[in-house]
């Protein structure tokens, strides 16, 4: 009875990858379904006769190649649990070859200045270690399976990219990129436990674990200074760094040199791979208030490239003012397994105020090893050239980072609406006012109940979003008749949502049939070479791209899909809705600062028709 007893209360206790096994297949949504939401999907980007055109291609392919190709999809389905896994990761990710630095990674701004962690100069170190040894706490709980399983509403979600936090790096190949994962859980055995610490284009390590045992912040404090003090009494180091933020060709080419030039330099370069995370100590000290986080989000996500790893999954920059940001790859992970473990660290730090509370002994513990590369004049050379280019790119960059406090979520949901919904359709309303015509959207759905699943796309830019705005900019329409529009809008949308979370979105279909095809050496279906498909944002071609980063303190923040386009990131708070709005400078008709203003301004519409309704 002792032994059975005694295994009823460890199995209550739920390990985070236990049910990785169990989680169901990706599933493969009936074609005719994919096609029908479709058809829907490009209306508001057509007239007539242009409409007619795409349902006549449309059912052709129905009928004909497209049943082909789906029939393959479903027989590589049969023996994946995820037929679309290694395809998103090569076709989305690894097989760019511009800089996926600048075009591709993300970043959020560290929400701390508004509760512990107000900027101040000089706080550099002493937050730095705090926030490291809460991340190592973390990294530490993931090792033993102790960080809970997330969930939506009963289902179990898939856990697998918070394997890829820790201990990853995307290495460049001069065709496609390969992604190095060297995180083990204890049970699986040996982990890499070192850090990497960036500062003034030199680069160090040291090792999170001394006989056993995790480093203490003072004692992290005590190697940050050791290395801040060599940093600013010495030489610069050549920035090597940097070289991550060019073309992944270039960068393969370049690393290659490398090693051929002294293969201690490979040794230098897997010492990086295998690291924790890394930590920049930028000599920035940007602005930040509650209410405008645009300076700290933009350096966050375009700053110094010879204190960024930028093909590290994880990276924590601090601040010479005590501000801080997260910066990561893309390509192993989304942003929700990165936002979890900062609202860890969040909650952690809030409960301490910012300050570390245990004891202020410092063991004799090693001092960081600086990793020095063997560089010659082409290497040197590279770098200079690869920074110009990167600063040129960046500077075209327009990102705001703005609060909109009137209200959040509380209210939203007082009014029994959709709080994400509500924002969607306040961008499109915005986009509409701004550009006179409607935008194509793509806002990131997780689909995450199925094993090793990522994402789907909803499109919402919907008919039924496009009349709504039309109601709304018509004077002679009434507010019983823009309310009638705008709930038919919400319905329209919460049911694409569920739709998208439950495996029955339609983009990643049609991305596998593609892939299918061009995998058996087929020529393109002219479903996608139709203009219809590119006008509603198919192939990557999405100028709104949007994403929800939760209902928590972070905000997230990435550049424009493509270049007469924006980026959209938002967190809906309880008294506060935090956005992030990125476009390019050099496109004449995109401005960030104008739409996220208009955003806030349509938010208040929407509220104020609510509220009329009630009159």
């Amino acid at each position: 009875i002792c032994i059975m007893e005694n295994q009823v209360l460890e199995s209550s206790e739920e390990r985070t990858f236990q049910y990785q096994d169990s989680l169901p297949s990706l599933p493969v949504p009936p074609l005719d379904e994919s096609l029908s939401k479709y058809l829907d999907a490009v209306k508001p980007f057509l007239n007539q006769e242009e409409y007619q055109r795409t349902e006549d291609i449309v059912k052709k392919f129905g009928n004909g190649i497209g049943k082909e190709l789906h029939q393959k999809l479903l027989e590589r389905a049969k023996t994946r649990r995820n037929w679309l896994e290694e395809w998103w990761l090569n076709v989305i990710y690894l097989d760019l070859r511009i800089s996926t630095q600048i075009y591709c990674n993300i970043a959020g701004p560290g929400p701390y200045i508004e509760n512990c962690w107000p900027p101040k100069e000089g706080t550099q170190i002493e937050r730095a270690c705090v926030h490291i040894w809460h991340t190592l706490k973390y990294w530490d709980l993931l090792r033993v399976e102790k960080v809970a399983i997330e969930r939506s509403g009963n289902a179990v979600l898939d856990m697998n990219q918070f394997r890829m936090l820790f201990c990853t790096c995307k290495i460049p190949g001069v065709t496609r990129d390969s992604i190095g994962h060297y995180f083990k859980t204890e049970s699986e055995g040996e982990c890499p436990s070192h850090v990497i610490v960036l500062c003034r284009g030199r680069v160090f390590a040291f090792d999170a674990i001394h006989e056993g045992n995790m480093v203490t912040p003072p004692e992290i404090f005590r190697q940050l200074t050791y290395i801040q003090k060599r940093c600013h009494s010495e030489p610069d180091g050549p920035g090597l760094a940097a070289l991550t933020s060019n073309e992944r060709t270039k960068w393969a080419e370049l690393r290659q040199y490398l090693i051929d030039l002294d293969a201690k330099n490979l040794t230098l370069l897997e010492k990086i791979q295998t690291s924790v995370f890394v930590v920049c100590l930028d000599d920035s000290s940007p602005h930040a208030t509650p209410e405008d986080y645009s300076e700290v989000t933009r350096l966050g996500l375009a700053g110094d490239p010879t204190v960024r790893w930028g093909d590290k999954s994880y990276s924590s920059i601090f601040f010479s003012n005590g501000t801080c940001s997260a910066f990561c790859d893309h390509s192993p992970l989304d942003a929700m397994a990165l936002i979890s473990m900062l609202a860890y660290v969040d909650k952690k730090l809030t409960e301490n105020e910012g300050k570390w509370k245990g004891s202020d002994k410092v063991r004799d513990i090693p001092w960081p090893e600086e990793l020095v590369f063997t560089v010659d004049q082409k290497v040197i050379k590279e770098i200079g050239c690869t920074k110009e280019l990167y600063y040129k790119k960046v500077s075209d960059l327009q990102l705001v980072t703005y609060a909109f406090t009137s209200f959040g979520k509380a209210l939203i949901k007082k009014k029994k609406l959709h709080p994400d919904t509500f924002v969607q359709l306040a961008l499109q309303l915005a986009f509409y006012k701004c550009h006179g015509r409607p935008g194509c959207c793509y806002e990131t759905a997780m689909t995450r109940r199925f094993y090793h699943g990522r994402t789907e796309t909803i499109r919402s830019c919907t008919m039924e979003a496009v009349e709504w705005c039309k109601s709304m900019l018509d004077p002679s329409d009434s507010t019983y008749q823009r309310l009638q529009l705008m709930h038919k809008a919400f319905a329209k949308h919460n049911k694409m949502k569920k739709e998208c979370e439950n495996g029955k979105g339609f983009d990643r279909h049609l991305l596998g049939l593609l892939l299918i095809a061009q995998e058996q050496g087929l020529p393109v279906p002219e479903l996608y070479v139709d203009n219809a498909f590119t006008a509603s944002g198919g192939g990557g071609n999405f100028v709104l791209s949007t994403s929800l980063t939760g209902y928590t303190r972070f905000s997230g923040s990435a550049v424009p899909m493509v270049h007469h386009g924006y980026g959209f990131f938002y967190t809906i708070r309880d008294d506060r809705i935090v956005t992030s709005c990125s476009s390019w400078k050099s496109c004449p008709e995109t401005d960030a600062e104008v739409l996220c203003r208009t955003v806030f301004q349509c938010l208040q519409d929407m509220l104020q028709l609510t509220v009329a309704a009630q009159l």
